[in-house]
């Protein structure tokens, strides 16, 4: 789930994790929900135990889109990483043209997540700041893997296993074995009539659970109700509104460079933001901004974020663990440098080794 903890005045590299894990999703809920939409509907699956060819991920892979986009359901969703438990509830709809989607988490600080398309709003109710992002600048999730990218079976081995029932769905149960030491094991239940995944699990090398994401109840096909997202998106009188500017870039033209691709992962996108992203622009220098790349395998994502160092804001260097999300942060130079993601910690210490000043 989202970390950070207040509305200002947290640790930068607790607002990075926060971003990361609201760009993996296209609303910014937590991994349960950015997995949702690996749905597999209308796909024809092999035996259990048979392992699905290449040709037939990449089947998968071009429905991902609309199976994402095109269902209505409501439920509650409970994720478990790290001996700790967080939930929310979700809905979602499609009427035809718009999507919209409503996320209420239903531990810690009260707020909602409202998206109608690439328009996401964050509401605090009671602290009365509400924050509009522009999600279609960062390409959320539900569109990175397009039916022409084959890195998901280049890197994982994929295999059907027995079907399960799961919050009182038949489920079917796909297995994804990574080929290399750089990500992350994954195991999907996911609903046998819908294509909606109902539970997924993170593991790591040795097969153990990392993270656990499951509905613990879903209704599917409900009837669309848009106005359960517009009509709040439209009450912020009272409201202090932030409007961040994100700016569409590249590491080149902001004086980075890879020196070296991180084992599959190719860039999505690369965008400039507001340093403090509940700041105003005009409070801030144009100099006084964030980096914040985004890269991807087709499965999952890894974050990198490049700031101006500040030695009263930053801590010493480090790398943290929540559940199945790893972050590594370091100084480089005049630069703080942070590396988040779902993945085992070589990999980010191959994005930052990677990382160079250019100019």
């Amino acid at each position: 789930m989202l970390l950070s903890k207040s509305l200002s005045g947290e640790p930068l590299n607790v607002r990075t994790v926060d971003w990361h894990r609201a760009r993996v999703v296209s609303a910014g809920a937590s991994l349960m929900v950015s997995l949702m939409f690996l749905s597999f509907a209308g796909q024809a699956v092999a035996a259990p135990g048979v392992a699905v060819e290449p040709q037939e991920v990449r089947e998968w892979l071009t429905r991902i889109h609309t199976a994402a986009n095109q269902r209505n359901f409501q439920g509650t969703f409970v994720v478990s990483s790290s001996g700790a438990m967080t939930s929310a509830r979700i809905s979602h709809f499609y009427d035809g043209t718009d999507q919209f989607e409503r996320i209420e988490p239903l531990d810690g600080q009260a707020r909602q997540v409202l998206r109608h398309n690439g328009v996401v709003h964050t509401v605090w109710p009671f602290d009365k700041v509400t924050l509009i992002e522009q999600r279609d600048v960062l390409s959320s999730f539900p569109s990175l893997v397009q039916g022409t990218d084959d890195n998901v079976a280049d890197f994982y081995d994929v295999h059907l296993q027995p079907a399960e029932r799961v919050a009182g769905h038949d489920a079917n149960v796909l297995m994804l074995k990574p080929r290399d030491e750089f990500r992350y094991g994954y195991r999907l239940w996911i609903d046998k009539q819908t294509g909606l995944l109902l539970r997924a699990e993170i593991l790591n090398a040795l097969g153990e659970t990392l993270e656990t994401s499951a509905f613990s109840d879903v209704d599917i096909g409900v009837r669309s109700q848009p106005n359960m997202v517009l009509l709040p998106m439209r009450k912020l009188a009272g409201h202090r509104v932030v409007k961040p500017q994100l700016t569409a870039t590249r590491l080149e033209a902001e004086g980075w460079r890879l020196r070296k691709t991180v084992a599959g992962f190719r860039q999505l996108s690369c965008i400039r933001r507001p340093l403090d992203r509940l700041a105003t622009v005009d409070r801030r220098s144009a100099s006084d901004h964030l980096i914040q790349t985004v890269f991807s395998d087709g499965i999952t994502n890894v974050s990198l974020f490049i700031e101006p160092y500040d030695v009263d804001r930053h801590p010493r260097p480090a790398i943290t663990v929540v559940g199945a999300t790893q972050t590594l942060m370091s100084r480089q130079g005049d630069f703080w440098i942070t590396v988040v993601g779902d993945v085992p910690r070589v990999t980010l210490r191959a994005f930052y080794e990677a990382v160079d000043r250019s100019k």
